[in-house]
């Protein structure tokens, strides 16, 4: 089942980063793009995940072209269909850990899983606030809150950059284990070569080109 297909992407702020990108995501599929900081790997994630709008080209997401979605279906798809996670953890310092947890259980529908909790190894300090926590706690805990609303798609940019590489390990084998079990996908954007290597497929944004490598 196709979950995202983009075709002929552009874009550009002062100069062009990149442009004729063509990139497709299965269900149960990963994808990882690399590439040299300031390449524009996170603003193509960006676009693929709707945060920002292309100069050109078009973004299929569940076989509906986003450009032609009202604003009411598109919220919707963001609410309950696309899940970021980014390695700043953007949590909301004055709650707990369980309380930026409830906030995705509230918009989402959806329920916290003790076993979610469990492998990332939050389940201790979940109830304790968010400026209590480490910086490596405060990311499990983002993509604890990501995962709780069941996304179709993952988006993740540098997700494990404050974890180390043993819970990083253990953080992508959950994110590949949810994809099996749940009919999603996930492209990671990420600097880290041997986490790229994980992923089903890997790309390589150089020379403002998108070319698969794996």
């Amino acid at each position: 089942m196709n979950l995202l297909t983009a075709k002929n992407l552009a874009h550009t702020f002062e100069y062009e980063l990149f442009n004729d990108v063509n990139i497709e995501l299965n269900a149960q599929e990963s994808i990882a793009i690399i590439g040299m900081s300031g390449s524009g790997k996170s603003t193509l994630l960006h676009l693929l995940s709707t945060l920002l709008t292309p100069k050109k080209g078009s973004i299929l997401l569940f076989g509906e072209e986003i450009s032609s979605m009202n604003k009411k279906r598109l919220s919707s798809i963001k609410r309950h269909d696309l899940g970021l996670i980014f390695q700043s953890h953007y949590l909301f310092k004055g709650f707990s850990a369980y309380e930026n947890l409830e906030v995705a259980e509230l918009l989402s529908g959806e329920k916290i899983e003790n076993d979610l909790l469990e492998s990332l190894h939050i389940k201790e300090p979940i109830h304790q606030k968010v400026t209590e926590l480490s910086g490596g706690q405060q990311q499990r805990v983002s993509i604890a809150r990501v995962l709780t609303k069941k996304p179709r798609i993952i988006f993740a940019d540098e997700p494990t950059g404050n974890l180390d590489k043993k819970t990083a390990d253990e953080v992508m084998t959950l994110f590949f284990n949810y994809c099996n079990s749940n009919n999603a996908g996930m492209i990671l954007v990420t600097h880290d070569n041997d986490l790229a290597h994980q992923c089903d497929k890997v790309f390589h944004l150089e020379d403002k080109k998108l070319k698969r490598i794996k």
